[in-house]
Protein backbone atom coordinates (compact mmCIF):
# COMPACT_ATOMS: atom_id res chain seq x y z
CA UNK A 1 0.00 0.00 0.00
CA UNK A 2 1.33 3.20 -1.20
CA UNK A 3 2.15 5.50 1.79
CA UNK A 4 1.10 9.21 1.14
CA UNK A 5 2.96 12.35 3.07
CA UNK A 6 1.06 14.26 5.63
CA UNK A 7 -0.71 17.20 4.80
CA UNK A 8 -1.59 20.07 6.45
CA UNK A 9 -5.39 20.29 7.50
CA UNK A 10 -5.88 23.43 4.57
CA UNK A 11 -4.93 21.28 1.74
CA UNK A 12 -6.67 18.41 0.05
CA UNK A 13 -5.65 15.01 -1.02
CA UNK A 14 -6.95 14.04 -4.46
CA UNK A 15 -7.34 10.17 -4.44
CA UNK A 16 -7.18 8.20 -8.01
CA UNK A 17 -6.12 8.81 -11.53
CA UNK A 18 -7.18 11.99 -12.66
CA UNK A 19 -6.93 15.01 -10.57
CA UNK A 20 -9.52 17.45 -9.38
CA UNK A 21 -9.11 20.61 -11.62
CA UNK A 22 -11.62 23.30 -9.57
CA UNK A 23 -11.18 25.86 -12.22
CA UNK A 24 -12.74 23.34 -15.11
CA UNK A 25 -16.01 22.83 -12.52
CA UNK A 26 -16.31 26.81 -12.17
CA UNK A 27 -16.14 27.20 -15.92
CA UNK A 28 -19.05 24.43 -16.24
CA UNK A 29 -21.37 26.46 -14.64
CA UNK A 30 -20.96 29.47 -15.90
CA UNK A 31 -22.02 28.01 -19.21
CA UNK A 32 -24.60 26.59 -17.74
CA UNK A 33 -25.94 29.62 -16.07
CA UNK A 34 -25.51 31.93 -19.15
CA UNK A 35 -27.60 29.17 -21.49
CA UNK A 36 -30.18 29.48 -19.30
CA UNK A 37 -30.64 33.07 -18.80
CA UNK A 38 -30.11 32.83 -22.69
CA UNK A 39 -33.35 30.68 -22.99
CA UNK A 40 -35.20 32.58 -20.50
CA UNK A 41 -34.19 35.83 -22.46
CA UNK A 42 -35.76 35.01 -25.94
CA UNK A 43 -38.90 33.99 -24.27
CA UNK A 44 -39.22 36.62 -22.50
CA UNK A 45 -38.42 38.27 -25.89
CA UNK A 46 -40.89 36.84 -27.73
CA UNK A 47 -43.85 37.10 -25.20
CA UNK A 48 -43.35 40.93 -25.05
CA UNK A 49 -43.19 41.14 -28.79
CA UNK A 50 -46.85 38.93 -29.01
CA UNK A 51 -48.15 41.47 -26.38
CA UNK A 52 -47.38 44.09 -28.70
CA UNK A 53 -48.69 42.31 -31.98
CA UNK A 54 -51.40 45.11 -32.72
CA UNK A 55 -48.76 48.28 -31.85
CA UNK A 56 -45.95 47.72 -33.75
CA UNK A 57 -45.03 49.45 -37.29
CA UNK A 58 -45.56 46.80 -39.56
CA UNK A 59 -42.19 46.74 -42.07
CA UNK A 60 -42.40 48.97 -45.63
CA UNK A 61 -43.23 47.24 -49.10
CA UNK A 62 -40.15 48.20 -51.42
CA UNK A 63 -41.72 48.97 -54.36
CA UNK A 64 -40.03 46.73 -57.06
CA UNK A 65 -42.58 48.65 -59.83
CA UNK A 66 -39.50 50.88 -61.03
CA UNK A 67 -36.93 47.88 -61.25
CA UNK A 68 -39.14 45.87 -63.45
CA UNK A 69 -37.70 45.58 -67.10
CA UNK A 70 -39.55 45.95 -70.45
CA UNK A 71 -40.76 42.64 -71.82
CA UNK A 72 -41.22 42.09 -75.41
CA UNK A 73 -44.15 39.79 -75.38
CA UNK A 74 -45.85 40.74 -72.47
CA UNK A 75 -45.44 44.73 -72.29
CA UNK A 76 -47.04 47.09 -69.35
CA UNK A 77 -50.35 48.29 -70.36
CA UNK A 78 -49.84 52.35 -69.47
CA UNK A 79 -51.92 53.26 -66.71
CA UNK A 80 -55.47 55.00 -67.81
CA UNK A 81 -56.27 58.58 -66.55
CA UNK A 82 -59.75 59.15 -64.62
CA UNK A 83 -61.08 60.76 -67.99
CA UNK A 84 -59.72 57.54 -69.79
CA UNK A 85 -61.83 55.39 -67.34
CA UNK A 86 -65.02 57.69 -68.03
CA UNK A 87 -64.54 57.47 -71.70
CA UNK A 88 -64.42 53.81 -71.56
CA UNK A 89 -67.20 53.49 -69.34
CA UNK A 90 -69.35 55.92 -71.67
CA UNK A 91 -68.65 54.24 -74.87
CA UNK A 92 -69.76 50.02 -73.17
CA UNK A 93 -72.55 52.19 -71.72
CA UNK A 94 -74.34 54.22 -74.69
CA UNK A 95 -72.11 52.49 -76.98
CA UNK A 96 -69.46 53.94 -79.51
CA UNK A 97 -71.40 56.38 -81.84
CA UNK A 98 -72.41 58.86 -79.28
CA UNK A 99 -70.37 60.07 -76.43
CA UNK A 100 -73.00 60.94 -73.96
CA UNK A 101 -70.89 63.59 -72.54
CA UNK A 102 -70.16 65.63 -76.08
CA UNK A 103 -73.22 65.05 -77.95
CA UNK A 104 -76.50 64.75 -75.56
CA UNK A 105 -79.19 62.28 -75.87
CA UNK A 106 -82.38 61.86 -74.59
CA UNK A 107 -83.42 58.95 -72.20
CA UNK A 108 -86.02 56.84 -72.44
CA UNK A 109 -87.76 54.97 -69.53
CA UNK A 110 -91.21 52.93 -69.59
CA UNK A 111 -93.54 53.07 -66.56
CA UNK A 112 -97.19 52.30 -65.63
CA UNK A 113 -99.36 54.94 -63.16
CA UNK A 114 -102.95 53.91 -62.71
CA UNK A 115 -102.85 51.40 -65.77
CA UNK A 116 -101.66 54.33 -68.13
CA UNK A 117 -98.42 53.47 -69.81
CA UNK A 118 -96.40 56.48 -69.74
CA UNK A 119 -93.28 56.76 -72.05
CA UNK A 120 -90.80 59.31 -70.90
CA UNK A 121 -88.17 61.17 -72.60
CA UNK A 122 -85.20 62.67 -70.17
CA UNK A 123 -82.93 64.91 -72.23
CA UNK A 124 -79.10 65.18 -71.29
CA UNK A 125 -76.87 67.61 -72.13
CA UNK A 126 -79.12 69.05 -74.58
CA UNK A 127 -80.92 72.62 -74.86
CA UNK A 128 -84.28 73.48 -75.18
CA UNK A 129 -85.89 75.43 -78.09
CA UNK A 130 -89.16 76.45 -80.42
CA UNK A 131 -88.96 76.16 -84.44
CA UNK A 132 -91.51 76.93 -86.55
CA UNK A 133 -92.36 75.27 -90.15
CA UNK A 134 -90.57 71.98 -91.52
CA UNK A 135 -88.43 70.17 -89.48
CA UNK A 136 -85.33 68.71 -90.86
CA UNK A 137 -85.00 64.94 -89.90
CA UNK A 138 -81.64 64.72 -90.97
CA UNK A 139 -80.20 67.48 -88.58
CA UNK A 140 -78.08 65.71 -85.92
CA UNK A 141 -78.00 68.17 -83.82
CA UNK A 142 -81.96 67.29 -82.66
CA UNK A 143 -81.94 64.89 -80.42
CA UNK A 144 -85.70 65.21 -79.52
CA UNK A 145 -89.00 67.09 -81.61
CA UNK A 146 -92.46 67.25 -80.98
CA UNK A 147 -95.50 69.46 -82.14
CA UNK A 148 -95.94 72.64 -78.77
CA UNK A 149 -98.69 75.42 -79.45
CA UNK A 150 -102.01 74.58 -81.96
CA UNK A 151 -102.15 75.87 -84.78
CA UNK A 152 -105.82 78.32 -85.55
CA UNK A 153 -108.30 75.94 -87.47
CA UNK A 154 -109.57 79.71 -89.10
CA UNK A 155 -106.57 81.55 -89.78
CA UNK A 156 -103.77 78.79 -89.51
CA UNK A 157 -102.44 81.57 -86.75
CA UNK A 158 -100.66 80.05 -83.92
CA UNK A 159 -103.05 79.33 -80.67
CA UNK A 160 -101.85 81.61 -77.65
CA UNK A 161 -98.72 84.07 -76.96
CA UNK A 162 -95.76 82.46 -79.02
CA UNK A 163 -91.93 83.86 -78.96
CA UNK A 164 -89.48 82.97 -81.11
CA UNK A 165 -85.60 83.63 -80.64
CA UNK A 166 -86.86 86.83 -78.77
CA UNK A 167 -89.19 87.69 -81.51
CA UNK A 168 -93.51 87.81 -80.61
CA UNK A 169 -95.58 86.08 -83.18
CA UNK A 170 -98.56 85.42 -81.48
CA UNK A 171 -100.65 86.81 -78.61
CA UNK A 172 -103.47 85.44 -76.25
CA UNK A 173 -103.94 83.84 -73.11
CA UNK A 174 -106.76 81.51 -74.61
CA UNK A 175 -104.84 78.91 -72.97
CA UNK A 176 -102.96 79.76 -69.24
CA UNK A 177 -100.47 76.96 -69.43
CA UNK A 178 -96.67 78.45 -70.60
CA UNK A 179 -93.65 77.09 -71.25
CA UNK A 180 -90.35 79.32 -71.25
CA UNK A 181 -86.54 78.79 -72.44
CA UNK A 182 -84.61 81.86 -71.27
CA UNK A 183 -80.70 81.47 -71.50
CA UNK A 184 -80.92 77.66 -71.44
CA UNK A 185 -83.47 77.69 -68.21
CA UNK A 186 -86.78 75.95 -68.48
CA UNK A 187 -90.08 77.34 -66.67
CA UNK A 188 -93.44 75.91 -66.47
CA UNK A 189 -96.84 76.88 -64.94
CA UNK A 190 -100.06 78.25 -65.28
CA UNK A 191 -101.28 82.09 -65.32
CA UNK A 192 -102.49 84.08 -67.37
CA UNK A 193 -100.10 86.75 -67.04
CA UNK A 194 -96.21 85.83 -67.25
CA UNK A 195 -93.62 88.18 -67.02
CA UNK A 196 -91.54 85.35 -68.62
CA UNK A 197 -93.65 86.42 -72.02
CA UNK A 198 -91.32 89.83 -71.77
CA UNK A 199 -88.48 88.16 -70.55
CA UNK A 200 -87.83 85.91 -74.04
CA UNK A 201 -88.38 88.77 -75.62
CA UNK A 202 -85.63 90.87 -74.62
CA UNK A 203 -83.53 88.18 -74.01
CA UNK A 204 -83.77 85.95 -77.10
CA UNK A 205 -85.84 83.02 -75.28
CA UNK A 206 -89.03 81.17 -76.27
CA UNK A 207 -92.22 81.15 -75.07
CA UNK A 208 -95.52 79.32 -75.95
CA UNK A 209 -98.81 78.65 -74.60
CA UNK A 210 -100.67 74.84 -74.19
CA UNK A 211 -103.42 73.17 -72.21
CA UNK A 212 -102.47 73.39 -68.33
CA UNK A 213 -102.36 69.41 -66.92
CA UNK A 214 -100.47 69.84 -63.34
CA UNK A 215 -100.43 72.85 -61.35
CA UNK A 216 -97.78 73.15 -58.18
CA UNK A 217 -98.74 69.27 -57.75
CA UNK A 218 -102.32 69.14 -58.21
CA UNK A 219 -104.64 68.27 -61.34
CA UNK A 220 -105.97 71.01 -63.51
CA UNK A 221 -109.40 69.86 -65.34
CA UNK A 222 -109.48 71.26 -69.13
CA UNK A 223 -112.78 71.32 -71.25
CA UNK A 224 -112.27 68.41 -73.87
CA UNK A 225 -113.15 65.08 -72.53
CA UNK A 226 -112.39 62.92 -75.78
CA UNK A 227 -109.40 60.24 -75.67
CA UNK A 228 -106.79 60.53 -77.48
CA UNK A 229 -102.47 59.84 -77.65
CA UNK A 230 -101.32 62.51 -74.97
CA UNK A 231 -97.94 64.51 -74.79
CA UNK A 232 -96.49 66.86 -72.40
CA UNK A 233 -93.26 68.67 -70.91
CA UNK A 234 -93.17 68.23 -66.86
CA UNK A 235 -91.07 69.75 -64.39
CA UNK A 236 -90.45 67.25 -61.23
CA UNK A 237 -88.32 68.60 -58.56
CA UNK A 238 -86.37 70.76 -61.11
CA UNK A 239 -85.94 67.92 -63.74
CA UNK A 240 -87.82 69.16 -67.10
CA UNK A 241 -88.82 65.99 -69.29
CA UNK A 242 -91.37 65.08 -71.73
CA UNK A 243 -93.97 62.04 -71.47
CA UNK A 244 -96.10 60.16 -73.68
CA UNK A 245 -98.79 57.59 -73.09
CA UNK A 246 -99.08 54.41 -74.89
CA UNK A 247 -102.95 54.08 -75.01
CA UNK A 248 -105.46 57.10 -75.72
CA UNK A 249 -106.18 58.59 -72.11
CA UNK A 250 -108.63 61.50 -71.36
CA UNK A 251 -107.21 64.84 -70.60
CA UNK A 252 -108.01 64.00 -66.90
CA UNK A 253 -106.49 60.30 -66.54
CA UNK A 254 -103.48 62.05 -67.80
CA UNK A 255 -103.01 65.03 -65.71
CA UNK A 256 -104.14 62.39 -62.73
CA UNK A 257 -101.01 60.16 -63.61
CA UNK A 258 -98.91 62.98 -63.97
CA UNK A 259 -99.39 63.89 -60.57
CA UNK A 260 -99.09 60.46 -59.12
CA UNK A 261 -95.48 60.03 -60.58
CA UNK A 262 -95.01 63.08 -58.65
CA UNK A 263 -94.79 66.07 -61.63
CA UNK A 264 -95.17 69.56 -60.07
CA UNK A 265 -95.95 71.03 -62.65
CA UNK A 266 -96.83 70.23 -66.62
CA UNK A 267 -98.44 71.72 -70.11
CA UNK A 268 -99.39 70.07 -72.88
CA UNK A 269 -97.92 69.10 -76.14
CA UNK A 270 -99.92 68.22 -79.56
CA UNK A 271 -100.93 64.76 -78.68
CA UNK A 272 -102.70 62.39 -81.12
CA UNK A 273 -100.98 61.17 -84.59
CA UNK A 274 -98.33 64.56 -84.52
CA UNK A 275 -95.45 63.53 -85.31
CA UNK A 276 -91.67 63.84 -83.58
CA UNK A 277 -88.74 61.64 -82.54
CA UNK A 278 -86.59 61.26 -80.26
CA UNK A 279 -82.56 60.16 -80.46
CA UNK A 280 -81.20 57.55 -77.52
CA UNK A 281 -77.84 57.48 -75.72
CA UNK A 282 -76.53 54.54 -78.83
CA UNK A 283 -77.66 57.31 -81.41
CA UNK A 284 -80.96 54.95 -82.20
CA UNK A 285 -83.76 57.47 -83.58
CA UNK A 286 -87.14 56.76 -82.29
CA UNK A 287 -90.38 58.02 -83.86
CA UNK A 288 -93.40 58.58 -82.52
CA UNK A 289 -96.95 59.86 -84.42
CA UNK A 290 -97.64 59.38 -88.13
CA UNK A 291 -95.52 61.57 -90.70
CA UNK A 292 -97.72 62.69 -92.75
CA UNK A 293 -95.73 65.53 -94.15
CA UNK A 294 -93.42 63.61 -95.43
CA UNK A 295 -95.88 60.87 -96.69
CA UNK A 296 -97.49 63.93 -98.67
CA UNK A 297 -100.68 62.68 -96.98
CA UNK A 298 -101.16 66.17 -96.40
CA UNK A 299 -99.70 69.72 -96.09
CA UNK A 300 -98.44 70.94 -92.90
CA UNK A 301 -99.18 74.38 -91.78
CA UNK A 302 -96.97 76.89 -92.07
CA UNK A 303 -97.24 77.61 -88.48
CA UNK A 304 -97.07 74.32 -87.38
CA UNK A 305 -94.52 74.68 -84.22
CA UNK A 306 -92.08 72.32 -82.42
CA UNK A 307 -90.18 71.89 -79.15
CA UNK A 308 -86.92 71.35 -79.90
CA UNK A 309 -84.11 69.73 -77.94
CA UNK A 310 -80.83 70.08 -79.56
CA UNK A 311 -76.91 68.94 -78.40
CA UNK A 312 -75.21 71.71 -76.61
Amino acid sequence: MKEYEDIRDDQIRVIGDTPYKKTSSRKGKIIVIAVILAVVGTVIFFLAAGGKENTTVPPKTVDVSKEVEPALFEPEEPAMSAEMETDMLNKQYFGDSVDSLVKGFVEIKDTLINDVPLKLYIPHNAEMSLHIGRMDKNDTTVVYAAQAADVRADNGGIVGAFVLNGEPLAWGISKKGYCASINGVVTIGVAENSPLFEQATGHGGYFFRQYPLVSDGKVVENEPKGKAIRRSICDRDGEIFMIETGSKESFHDFSQALVDLGVDQAVYLVGSSAYGWAVDGEGVVHEFGEDNYYKGRRRMPKNTSYIVWRRK
